[in-house]
């Protein structure tokens, strides 16, 4: 993809948090069960809350863009990775507030710059040193309209 923009990172960035959330736990190897299925009768089940259903594992494709969505992170300040990672997961802005110990509006400025940043670095350009972050917002912002 040559043109990368804010919408598609902060897309594909959810994506991935999803695709971790979907893929199989990890099993202990070497442990097994011996006993039987139990078998259920309808009388058992009444009055019973149903079992959520489960999501069905992810597909390769996504795997795969999960996989090259990971290595996005060694672009950030650990504390700006940490904060992305935290909203992509789904936690609300006030619990990441908590967490950073910031205010929502400074926690709402890193976290689209953490976003432009990435989309600048994968449209190829290097960040600039003597900038400001409200800069490289600025120019993704101007870039992808």
């Amino acid at each position: 993809m040559a043109d990368w923009n804010r919408d598609v990172v902060e897309a594909r960035i959810q994506e991935a948090a999803d695709v971790l959330k979907r893929l199989p736990e990890e099993r202990v190897r070497g442990f097994f069960n011996t006993w039987p299925d139990m078998m259920v009768e309808f009388s058992d089940m009444v009055g019973r809350a149903g079992e959520p259903m489960k999501r069905p594992p992810p597909h390769p494709g996504a795997i795969s863009r999960m996989e090259e969505t990971l290595t996005w992170s060694k672009y950030l300040e650990p504390d700006d990775a940490r904060l992305l990672w935290a909203r992509a997961d789904g936690m609300p802005w006030k619990h990441v507030c908590w967490r950073f110990g910031m205010a929502r509006a400074t926690a709402h400025r890193r976290y689209d710059y953490a976003l432009c940043l990435i989309a600048w670095q994968l449209n190829g350009r290097q960040p600039p040193r003597k900038r400001s972050r409200g800069f490289v917002v600025e120019r993704v912002r101007s870039l992808s309209r």
